[in-house]
């Protein structure tokens, strides 16, 4: 693992299931590089603040980003989560 990242945990996680809607706790977990239990906290964080969306489909969840909220920090304030997940994914 490299020192120091470019982007937040938070920032990976919203890749993650931008990339895969249906992707598992587990699976992201292990692309971030964090244990299930911060990834599960760090959910759990975009879910109650509206940046993701949670569906029980089954016995799994599904995902979707809420790309209209703003970003958080004052200097990037005008800009949505969208438009960061359109530079990063695409």
């Amino acid at each position: 693992m490299h020192p120091w990242c470019f982007l937040t945990n938070h920032a990976l996680i919203l890749i993650c299931v931008s990339r895969d809607p249906g992707v598992r706790l587990r699976d992201i977990a292990a692309e971030v590089g964090i244990t299930e239990r911060a990834a599960h906290r760090i959910l759990s964080e975009l879910a109650d603040e509206g940046y993701v969306l949670r569906e029980k489909e089954g016995r799994r969840n599904r995902y979707s980003i809420g790309p209209m909220r703003s970003l958080r920090h004052p200097l990037v304030e005008e800009r949505e989560v969208g438009d960061l997940l359109n530079v990063l994914v695409g």
